[in-house]
Protein backbone atom coordinates (compact mmCIF):
# COMPACT_ATOMS: atom_id res chain seq x y z
CA UNK A 1 0.00 0.00 0.00
CA UNK A 2 3.00 2.11 0.75
CA UNK A 3 4.55 1.35 -2.42
CA UNK A 4 1.27 2.03 -4.81
CA UNK A 5 0.57 5.73 -2.44
CA UNK A 6 4.62 6.66 -3.04
CA UNK A 7 3.19 5.73 -6.72
CA UNK A 8 0.22 7.80 -6.68
CA UNK A 9 2.21 10.73 -5.43
CA UNK A 10 4.77 10.49 -8.08
CA UNK A 11 2.56 10.35 -10.69
CA UNK A 12 0.28 13.01 -9.39
CA UNK A 13 3.36 15.28 -9.41
CA UNK A 14 4.20 14.89 -12.55
CA UNK A 15 1.01 15.36 -13.81
CA UNK A 16 1.00 18.96 -11.91
CA UNK A 17 4.48 19.88 -13.53
CA UNK A 18 3.18 18.86 -16.59
CA UNK A 19 -0.01 20.80 -16.21
CA UNK A 20 2.41 24.27 -15.17
CA UNK A 21 5.00 23.65 -18.34
CA UNK A 22 3.21 22.23 -21.14
CA UNK A 23 3.16 23.49 -24.23
CA UNK A 24 1.79 21.87 -27.58
CA UNK A 25 4.38 20.72 -30.10
CA UNK A 26 5.64 23.40 -32.71
CA UNK A 27 5.25 20.39 -35.48
CA UNK A 28 1.33 20.56 -34.79
CA UNK A 29 0.72 24.11 -33.78
CA UNK A 30 4.30 26.14 -35.81
CA UNK A 31 2.31 29.70 -34.01
CA UNK A 32 2.15 30.14 -30.72
CA UNK A 33 1.65 33.17 -28.66
CA UNK A 34 0.20 34.51 -25.38
CA UNK A 35 -2.63 36.71 -23.95
CA UNK A 36 -1.14 39.22 -21.69
CA UNK A 37 -2.96 41.97 -19.44
CA UNK A 38 -2.56 44.03 -16.37
CA UNK A 39 -2.80 40.68 -14.20
CA UNK A 40 0.85 39.83 -15.41
CA UNK A 41 2.47 42.60 -14.43
CA UNK A 42 4.98 44.44 -16.68
CA UNK A 43 5.84 42.18 -19.22
CA UNK A 44 9.47 41.60 -21.11
CA UNK A 45 8.45 40.83 -24.68
CA UNK A 46 11.61 40.44 -26.17
CA UNK A 47 12.31 37.94 -23.08
CA UNK A 48 9.00 36.54 -24.24
CA UNK A 49 9.45 36.27 -27.97
CA UNK A 50 12.83 34.35 -26.96
CA UNK A 51 10.81 31.57 -25.22
CA UNK A 52 8.59 31.54 -28.20
CA UNK A 53 5.76 33.66 -28.48
CA UNK A 54 5.53 34.36 -31.88
CA UNK A 55 2.84 37.06 -31.31
CA UNK A 56 0.76 38.90 -28.01
CA UNK A 57 -3.04 39.29 -27.84
CA UNK A 58 -3.26 42.63 -25.64
CA UNK A 59 -5.88 43.38 -22.98
CA UNK A 60 -7.35 46.67 -23.94
CA UNK A 61 -10.90 47.77 -22.80
CA UNK A 62 -14.20 46.33 -21.23
CA UNK A 63 -17.43 47.50 -21.62
CA UNK A 64 -18.20 50.77 -21.56
CA UNK A 65 -15.49 52.23 -19.21
CA UNK A 66 -13.06 49.93 -18.16
CA UNK A 67 -9.24 50.07 -19.75
CA UNK A 68 -6.80 47.54 -18.91
CA UNK A 69 -3.81 49.41 -17.05
CA UNK A 70 -1.31 47.89 -19.15
CA UNK A 71 -2.87 48.52 -22.29
CA UNK A 72 -0.73 51.88 -23.10
CA UNK A 73 2.45 50.95 -21.77
CA UNK A 74 2.44 47.38 -23.48
CA UNK A 75 1.96 49.33 -26.67
CA UNK A 76 4.47 51.26 -26.24
CA UNK A 77 7.11 48.30 -25.37
CA UNK A 78 6.12 46.69 -28.71
CA UNK A 79 6.45 49.94 -31.07
CA UNK A 80 9.75 49.40 -33.10
CA UNK A 81 9.61 45.29 -32.12
CA UNK A 82 8.82 42.48 -34.58
CA UNK A 83 6.22 40.68 -32.36
CA UNK A 84 2.94 40.78 -34.32
CA UNK A 85 -0.02 42.03 -31.89
CA UNK A 86 -3.46 42.59 -31.06
CA UNK A 87 -6.02 43.94 -28.75
CA UNK A 88 -8.89 42.41 -26.65
CA UNK A 89 -12.09 43.48 -25.63
CA UNK A 90 -14.05 42.06 -22.71
CA UNK A 91 -17.76 42.86 -24.17
CA UNK A 92 -20.69 43.12 -21.17
CA UNK A 93 -24.03 42.61 -22.44
CA UNK A 94 -25.71 44.46 -19.95
CA UNK A 95 -24.02 47.80 -21.29
CA UNK A 96 -25.23 48.84 -24.70
CA UNK A 97 -22.79 48.44 -27.77
CA UNK A 98 -22.62 52.08 -28.67
CA UNK A 99 -21.08 53.07 -25.30
CA UNK A 100 -18.76 49.79 -25.29
CA UNK A 101 -17.32 51.00 -28.96
CA UNK A 102 -16.82 54.82 -27.97
CA UNK A 103 -14.63 52.76 -24.95
CA UNK A 104 -12.74 50.69 -27.41
CA UNK A 105 -12.01 53.10 -30.37
CA UNK A 106 -10.74 56.13 -27.69
CA UNK A 107 -8.39 53.36 -26.68
CA UNK A 108 -7.21 51.05 -28.96
CA UNK A 109 -5.03 52.69 -32.18
CA UNK A 110 -6.54 52.20 -35.67
CA UNK A 111 -3.37 50.48 -36.88
CA UNK A 112 -3.65 48.24 -40.15
CA UNK A 113 -0.46 46.32 -38.91
CA UNK A 114 -2.19 45.24 -35.80
CA UNK A 115 -3.82 41.99 -35.74
CA UNK A 116 -7.89 41.27 -36.01
CA UNK A 117 -9.69 42.57 -32.62
CA UNK A 118 -10.78 40.56 -30.11
CA UNK A 119 -14.02 40.38 -28.56
CA UNK A 120 -14.51 38.16 -25.34
CA UNK A 121 -17.53 36.95 -24.39
CA UNK A 122 -16.90 35.60 -20.80
CA UNK A 123 -19.78 37.78 -19.12
CA UNK A 124 -23.41 35.87 -19.52
CA UNK A 125 -26.47 37.98 -20.27
CA UNK A 126 -28.12 35.71 -17.94
CA UNK A 127 -26.35 37.72 -15.53
CA UNK A 128 -27.31 41.25 -16.20
CA UNK A 129 -30.87 40.52 -15.07
CA UNK A 130 -33.18 41.16 -17.55
CA UNK A 131 -34.60 38.99 -20.33
CA UNK A 132 -34.90 41.27 -23.09
CA UNK A 133 -31.03 41.54 -22.90
CA UNK A 134 -30.53 37.83 -23.44
CA UNK A 135 -33.53 38.26 -26.13
CA UNK A 136 -31.37 40.89 -28.27
CA UNK A 137 -28.22 39.23 -27.65
CA UNK A 138 -27.59 38.57 -31.35
CA UNK A 139 -28.52 42.13 -32.50
CA UNK A 140 -26.69 44.13 -29.82
CA UNK A 141 -23.33 41.98 -29.98
CA UNK A 142 -23.53 42.32 -34.05
CA UNK A 143 -23.77 46.27 -33.53
CA UNK A 144 -20.79 46.28 -31.14
CA UNK A 145 -18.83 43.94 -34.19
CA UNK A 146 -19.96 46.60 -36.81
CA UNK A 147 -18.64 49.16 -34.72
CA UNK A 148 -15.07 47.74 -33.95
CA UNK A 149 -15.11 46.38 -37.68
CA UNK A 150 -15.28 50.15 -38.89
CA UNK A 151 -12.77 51.24 -36.59
CA UNK A 152 -10.39 48.92 -37.30
CA UNK A 153 -11.20 47.57 -40.52
CA UNK A 154 -10.87 43.77 -39.70
CA UNK A 155 -13.23 41.29 -38.82
CA UNK A 156 -13.05 40.72 -35.61
CA UNK A 157 -12.49 37.15 -33.78
CA UNK A 158 -15.03 35.95 -30.93
CA UNK A 159 -13.18 34.98 -28.02
CA UNK A 160 -16.27 32.26 -27.00
CA UNK A 161 -15.59 30.40 -23.57
CA UNK A 162 -17.44 26.75 -23.49
CA UNK A 163 -20.32 28.07 -20.97
CA UNK A 164 -21.18 30.86 -23.31
CA UNK A 165 -20.95 28.62 -26.20
CA UNK A 166 -23.41 26.12 -23.97
CA UNK A 167 -25.94 28.99 -23.33
CA UNK A 168 -26.30 30.85 -25.97
CA UNK A 169 -24.32 28.77 -29.32
CA UNK A 170 -23.04 32.28 -30.66
CA UNK A 171 -20.81 30.65 -32.87
CA UNK A 172 -23.45 29.24 -34.81
CA UNK A 173 -25.27 32.62 -34.58
CA UNK A 174 -22.57 34.87 -35.88
CA UNK A 175 -20.15 33.64 -38.54
CA UNK A 176 -16.33 35.03 -37.72
CA UNK A 177 -13.47 33.48 -36.31
CA UNK A 178 -13.45 31.82 -33.06
CA UNK A 179 -11.04 31.98 -30.48
CA UNK A 180 -11.65 28.65 -28.06
CA UNK A 181 -10.16 27.81 -24.39
CA UNK A 182 -9.74 24.54 -23.46
CA UNK A 183 -6.57 23.64 -21.05
CA UNK A 184 -3.80 20.73 -22.86
CA UNK A 185 -6.96 19.24 -24.84
CA UNK A 186 -8.53 20.63 -28.18
CA UNK A 187 -11.65 22.18 -27.84
CA UNK A 188 -14.53 21.07 -29.68
CA UNK A 189 -17.35 22.68 -28.14
CA UNK A 190 -18.24 25.34 -30.73
CA UNK A 191 -19.27 22.44 -33.76
CA UNK A 192 -17.10 24.79 -35.90
CA UNK A 193 -13.20 24.92 -36.58
CA UNK A 194 -11.61 27.39 -34.27
CA UNK A 195 -8.58 29.70 -35.45
CA UNK A 196 -7.31 30.20 -32.03
CA UNK A 197 -6.73 27.89 -29.10
CA UNK A 198 -5.69 28.84 -25.50
CA UNK A 199 -4.17 25.69 -25.24
CA UNK A 200 -2.95 26.37 -21.35
CA UNK A 201 -4.00 28.95 -19.26
CA UNK A 202 -1.73 27.96 -16.51
CA UNK A 203 1.58 27.50 -18.24
CA UNK A 204 4.45 29.01 -15.52
CA UNK A 205 7.33 31.31 -16.54
CA UNK A 206 9.58 33.79 -15.07
CA UNK A 207 8.81 36.00 -17.83
CA UNK A 208 5.57 37.30 -15.22
CA UNK A 209 4.32 37.25 -12.35
CA UNK A 210 1.07 35.39 -13.05
CA UNK A 211 0.85 32.23 -15.00
CA UNK A 212 0.97 32.86 -18.77
CA UNK A 213 -2.57 32.34 -21.27
CA UNK A 214 -0.77 30.48 -24.31
CA UNK A 215 -2.66 30.75 -27.14
CA UNK A 216 -1.86 28.83 -30.35
CA UNK A 217 -3.11 29.12 -33.82
CA UNK A 218 -4.56 26.77 -36.03
CA UNK A 219 -2.74 25.34 -38.76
Amino acid sequence: MAALLLVALAAGGWLWWQSRTWRPERTDYPVQGALIGERDGVVDFGALDAAGADFVYLEASAGDNGRDAQFSRNLEALAGKDMPYGAVHEYDPCVPAERQSANFVTIVPRDARMLPPVIALGKLPSACGNPAIEAGLESELTTFINQVENHTGQPVVLLVPSAFEAKYGISRRIERNLWLTRDWFQPDYAGRPWTLWTANAHLHSALAAEPLRWVVVQP
